[in-house]
C-alpha cells in the first residue's frame, strides 16, 4: 500500500461525510490503541508553549560593569568586531548580537556576565 502525504490525507477526508469519519477515528481507536481526538487537542496545546518563548533573541549590555576590559575582550570576541568597535557596544550599552536562539543567547549571557558585564536578553 502506497504511504499517503498530509495532504493526500485531508483531501481524502474532505470527500468523507461525519459519518465515515467517526467511522475512521474509532478504527484508529482499535488498531493503535489511541484517541485520536486526543492527540489533536494535546497538540495545539504543546503548540502554543512553543510559540510562547521567542525562537531568536536580543542580546544587549545593560552595564559594562567594574572589569570594563574584561567585558570588551568578550564582545570582541563573541562578534568578530575590533577592538574600537567592541569598546562602543560595552560604553553604549549597545546589541552584542541579535536575531539569535535562546540557546546561543543564553551562553553569550553567561559568557558576559562571567566577565563582569550586566546583560539584557530580549
Amino acid at each position: 500500500m502506497a504511504k499517503l502525504t498530509k495532504d493526500e490525507f485531508i483531501s481524502s477526508l474532505k470527500e468523507m461525510n461525519l459519518l465515515e469519519i467517526k467511522e475512521l477515528v474509532d478504527a484508529m481507536k482499535e488498531e493503535f490503541g489511541v484517541d485520536p481526538s486526543a492527540v489533536a487537542v494535546a497538540a495545539p496545546a504543546a503548540g502554543a508553549a512553543a510559540d510562547a518563548a521567542p525562537s531568536t533573541v536580543t542580546v544587549s549590555i545593560a552595564d559594562g560593569g567594574a572589569a570594563k576590559v574584561a567585558v570588551i575582550k568578550v564582545v570582541k570576541e563573541i562578534t568578530g568586531l575590533g577592538l574600537k568597535e567592541s569598546k562602543d557596544i560595552v560604553d553604549n550599552k549597545g546589541v552584542v548580537k541579535e536575531n539569535i536562539p535562546t540557546d546561543e543567547a543564553n551562553d553569550i549571557k553567561a559568557k558576559l556576565e562571567e566577565a563582569g558585564a550586566t546583560v539584557e536578553v530580549k
